[in-house]
């Protein structure tokens, strides 16, 4: 299986933290492939960012399907571009966001995230919303710290997010804890062990759900909303996005609706 995981930031040290814990949970025979945009914000904290980032997403996609890659993670918890890019392939597209909130449902009737700055808590809040589990959810906390503060200050960082998972345990009444950033994705074991309860972090659980709908024989529907976009001519620096045609992206690998 060679699956794709898409760091949407062009943090380099962060694609291979990320790859490495993608690896590390991989089923034998799962070829991960790490990779980023090589345009865009260094982070993801904002509206904006994740509106620029999702078009580099895209375009890593687009290098995927010309690969031959059976599936995708998109590792930033706001899932930028997660419906464009499923648009572009029958392969599953997997956001970590929504892989979090599936398997801590899964082990908890209620969690809390922990996030790293406040205004992105609220971009969690609205996935919450989205995704149709906003009534597991008790409470989106952050650490505030910067994204780029777990690459550049990781004791300090870590602390930080123990701190306030600590909190989460002793005020929020749950059962699990989501880590609400990709750039968590090496410090679950870490944190768990401190804090006394299940731990998801989304890069590793988006994995094993892509691995899962792969071996189902599944994919993307073709079907509705998310078939492929419409050829149409495109101006400027996407020029090269103009006329793409269905027969372009199919693979057969996967069953999902004409």
């Amino acid at each position: 299986m060679h699956l794709h995981v898409i760091n949407p930031n062009t943090t380099a040290s962060m694609t291979a933290t990320i790859g490495e814990a993608a690896r590390r949970i991989a089923a034998p025979g799962t070829e991960i492939v790490a990779t980023q945009p090589a345009h865009g914000p260094v982070s993801i904290e904002s509206h904006f960012d994740e509106a620029i980032s999702a078009v580099g997403v895209l375009e890593e996609v687009l290098s995927g399907e010309r690969e031959g890659a059976d599936a995708y993670v998109i590792a930033c918890f706001g899932d930028p571009g997660l419906m464009a890019a499923r648009e572009l392939t029958r392969a599953p597209v997997i956001g970590i966001a929504e892989a979090a909130f599936h398997m801590a449902a899964l082990i908890s009737t209620r969690f809390s995230i922990v996030t790293t700055l406040g205004r992105t808590g609220i971009i969690a809040e609205h996935l919450l919303e989205q995704y149709g589990f906003r009534h597991h959810c008790r409470r989106v906390r952050a650490a505030e710290i910067p994204v780029l503060d777990l690459e550049e200050n990781g004791t300090m960082a870590l602390e930080r997010i123990i701190d306030e998972c600590r909190r989460a345990r002793d005020e929020d009444n749950i059962g699990a804890i989501v880590l609400g950033c990709g750039g968590m994705a090496d410090l679950t074991e870490k944190i768990s062990q401190a804090v006394g309860l299940p731990v998801v972090e989304g890069v590793t659980a988006a994995v094993k759900l892509a691995e899962a709908v792969v071996d189902l024989g599944l994919g993307t529907s073709k079907h509705g909303d998310l078939a492929f976009p419409r050829p149409k001519a495109f101006t400027g620096q996407f020029e090269h996005l103009s006329d793409m045609t269905p027969t372009d992206r199919k693979n057969p690998k996967h069953k999902s609706a004409p």
